[in-house]
């Protein structure tokens, strides 16, 4: 989990967001990456893949609300499923790749 903080005074913008705004960031822009890669591109897999893991540490992120991280539990069941297609139809074969567990509970 990122603990850093930078100083206002930058002019990047990755320099600019908080920690967890900077991961939902990075997120989103995966997102984008995977719903606009082409049906078996070899990329969409690992790209899916991270999308889940940040789900699942934004989930963890102290700094977001209770419903914020229940809203991306969801999205990271959502995605967990659409990872392991994309998995799939990369390696031309079913994913026999350990996924992580989702949270225990959903409200």
């Amino acid at each position: 989990m990122c603990t850093e903080h930078h100083s206002p005074g930058r002019h990047h913008e990755e320099y600019l967001l908080p920690c967890a705004e900077a991961l939902l960031a990075g997120t989103l822009a995966l997102m984008t990456g995977v719903a606009q890669a082409p049906p078996g591109c070899a990329k969409a897999a690992p790209m899916a893949a991270k999308i889940v893991a940040n789900l699942c540490e934004l989930t963890e992120h102290p700094g977001l609300s209770d419903a914020m991280r229940v809203l991306l539990a969801r999205l990271g069941t959502h995605w967990l499923g659409l990872a392991r297609e994309r998995s799939a139809v990369s390696s031309g074969g079913l994913d026999r790749t350990p996924w992580p567990n989702g949270p225990a509970r959903l409200q």
